[in-house]
């Protein structure tokens, strides 16, 4: 790693880490946002796609996932357990999510990366967004989006020394009706 971008603090960390690597990003400011709904209503438009991040942990907590979606995709978790090689998948507490990432629910984010020095999070991006050209993301508060190019996430991923895991991450069957 040629550039040190787990050393910046938050909150700025993830608008700054762009800017040392030389990542261009586009960003738009709008009031909080909790759920994709509210994006969805809230966010003006940006290039890219649009994704939500499900921060996850093994039955144990011994092990941290920042899961990658596209917003319309609901997540099987227990598939999704299986697809890595686990028996259980739950949500992570706000607490491990602030340790980890050192971001609040609601501002889940990519770019959470460059707060987890120790890599302790596995990145794991539906294959869907890896294919798309851009990517929307927080940039560590839900005040705030950003659409950052796919290179330039992989270059930022790369740098935080973060290797992600893409996969078609397994949806949850709709129920009839």
């Amino acid at each position: 790693m040629t550039e040190d971008t787990r050393s910046i603090p938050e909150p700025m960390a993830a608008t700054e880490a762009l800017e040392r690597l030389g990542i261009a990003f586009e960003r738009v400011d709008h009031p909080p946002v909790y759920t994709t709904e509210e994006a969805s209503r809230l966010v003006p438009a940006l290039p890219g796609a649009k994704a939500k991040n499900l921060f996850l942990r093994d039955a144990h907590g011994r092990q941290h996932f920042l899961v990658v979606v596209p917003y319309a995709k609901r997540a099987d978790l227990s598939q999704l357990a299986r697809a890595l090689g686990l028996r259980k998948l739950t949500f992570g507490s706000p607490e491990e999510l602030q340790r980890l990432l050192g971001v609040t629910p609601g501002a889940v984010s990519v770019l959470g990366v460059v707060c987890d020095r120790d890599c302790a999070v596995r990145v794991v991006i539906d294959e869907a967004l890896w294919q798309a050209p851009a990517l929307q993301c927080h940039p560590l508060v839900n005040t705030a989006t950003l659409s950052v190019s796919l290179p330039g996430l992989r270059q930022l991923l790369a740098a935080t020394g973060h290797e992600p895991e893409v996969l078609d991450v397994p949806a949850r069957a709709e129920p009839p009706g």
